[in-house]
């Protein structure tokens, strides 16, 4: 039984350990990148929506999205994903639709606009 016990303190302490660490590691990844100033607020309030709600993001916050960069962009859902007001997401769903919404902003401003 004192086994059982000890085993369950230590599986507690690696998980807490796990998220502290992943917490630091996003948060090192976001300062080093100075990723909260490469976004207006008006194109991180629509990629926010998008990614954690339902809505859409302008062909001007794509833009914005691609210039921010994927390891900003990644590590800013990983940090806001760690938030306990967002437990109830599934956090499966949430990274699906932030990598969905890289890749159509990617897409979109790689491809060649038409001519007029």
């Amino acid at each position: 039984m004192t086994s059982l016990n000890v085993y369950s303190v230590l599986v507690v302490l690696f998980l807490t350990c796990g998220i502290v660490m992943a917490t630091k590691e996003n948060d090192q990844i976001i300062k080093e990148n100075n990723c909260e100033t490469k976004m207006g607020l008006p194109c991180v309030l629509e990629a926010f929506t998008r990614i954690f709600s339902t809505g859409s993001i302008s062909n001007k916050c794509c833009g914005e999205l691609v210039v921010l960069g994927k390891v900003c962009h990644s590590a800013l859902v990983r940090r806001t994903l760690e938030n306990p007001v967002f437990n109830d997401l599934n956090p499966a769903t949430v990274i699906a639709k932030s990598i969905q919404t890289w890749n159509n902003c990617l897409a979109l401003i790689d491809s060649p606009s038409p001519s007029a």
